[in-house]
């Protein structure tokens, strides 16, 4: 009979581990959205974090419900512009190919900016690194 008090003990005491872990979770994700909204005053800002810590439960409630569109969106912005960074620095960083390197050479050949004897060893090293 012991046992089985126990083990619906260790089962209660992980409910409330994950209830718990799952306020903290979505209060971080609330307090992160008031500060990444550029459309809330800094007075209503500071009214939402008072009651996040007095009437914690029931002000991340309402929160998410009165709130929770925008803060979804806010959320997408927010990652799409860290993609749109990721992809314009991986652009940057990769360089270019052989062929645009070799078409940039013959560009400064015809302009006269480099020699043959340049544009050859140019191409050598853009045809070597491909």
């Amino acid at each position: 009979m012991s046992f089985w008090a126990n083990f619906w003990d260790v089962i209660g005491w992980f409910l409330w581990a994950f209830v718990f872990i799952a306020y903290l979770m979505a209060l971080f994700a609330i307090i992160g959205d008031l500060f990444r909204d550029r459309e809330l005053s800094g007075w209503w800002k500071a009214v939402w974090i008072i009651f996040l810590i007095f009437v914690p439960f029931l002000t991340a409630l309402v929160y998410l419900i009165a709130r929770g569109r925008g803060m979804a969106e806010r959320q997408n912005k927010e990652v799409k512009q860290a993609q749109t960074a990721a992809d314009d620095y991986i652009r940057n960083v990769a360089g270019s190919s052989a062929s645009d390197e070799i078409a940039k050479a013959k560009a400064l050949l015809d302009a006269g900016t480099i020699t043959q004897d340049e544009y050859n060893l140019l191409k050598a090293k853009a045809l070597q690194h491909s």
